[in-house]
């Protein structure tokens, strides 16, 4: 993959960084945090005298026993193309391509069935929902002056069928960690080209991407919310060639994201 710019190759090796942290931080957590204390469904507190202070109270008390929990969620999206130059950029050197991160938003429903008993630690996800996706790819003529440099959108509304296994910790009062993992197959609904200008580049209709995440069950008394964050890479080459300046200067283009899910069910 051609990047010409120094500060792509720094965000690039930076998010691989930040990624192997943040598993790295989870895989040290989740053995204590599975070590959880079973306790009463309510916890007191008390000062040095014995005065109570406070009193912790379980909620949701039963949430566990239940094997199927229903819910929604609205994700918060940066999304990006990986880019990889052709052979022919490689010769010739006449045209550059660097991606640039784009902020999307999304929504969905979740469904999550237990698998095992009211004491298994596993999760079977399937969240369907949609996404408003934007993303960008800059071209920069070799040579030429930073006016001529061109700009491609690629904007579509995505329909995604998460299917996803999820690892969670034992619960400890009122929250628990977990981490989520799987494929997410997706369907363009359709695109949106209002610029012929800026919307020449061309992409498949179908993706399928790897998903890895973590995130926090909090639990409230009338619900539960859950923020996690969750990466996703594309598995297929969405490229679609035309006899052009821009797609002959390209050999594939595939899809990366960091997402921020607000997840809530009952």
């Amino acid at each position: 993959m051609a990047t010409p710019h120094f500060r792509y190759k720094l965000h690039l090796h930076g998010a691989q960084v930040t990624r192997l942290a943040l598993v790295g931080a989870v895989l040290l957590l989740l053995p204590t945090l599975a070590q959880a204390q079973r306790k009463a469904q309510s916890r007191a507190n008390r000062g040095k005298n014995g005065t109570l202070k406070s009193i912790t109270v379980q909620n949701l008390p039963s949430y566990d026993e239940r094997w199927f929990h229903p819910g929604m969620y609205v994700a918060f999206t940066n999304s990006r193309f990986n880019v990889e130059q052709s052979a022919q950029y490689v010769a010739r050197q006449n045209m550059t391509a660097n991606a640039i991160n784009s902020p999307s938003l999304g929504v969905g429903f979740i469904g999550d069935a237990r698998i095992g008993g009211p004491r298994s630690p596993f999760i079977f996800r399937f969240a369907p929902g949609v996404s408003f996706l934007t993303r960008k790819v800059e071209f920069i003529p070799r040579g030429t002056p930073s006016d001529s440099i061109v700009t491609q959108d690629v904007t579509a509304t995505v329909v995604q069928f998460p299917l996803l296994l999820k690892y969670q910790s034992d619960r400890r009062r009122n929250a628990r960690m977990y981490m989520i993992a799987g494929i997410s197959p997706s369907v363009t609904a359709s695109n949106r080209r209002s610029d012929p200008l800026r919307n020449q580049l061309r992409t498949l209709n179908s993706d399928l991407t790897l998903e890895y995440g973590v995130g926090l069950d909090l639990f409230y008394p009338l619900f539960k919310l859950a923020p996690e964050l969750r990466f996703s890479h594309g598995l297929r080459n969405l490229l679609v060639a035309h006899n052009d300046m821009l797609s002959t200067s390209l050999q594939s283009l595939s899809t990366n994201s960091v997402t921020l899910y607000i997840n809530i069910q009952n």
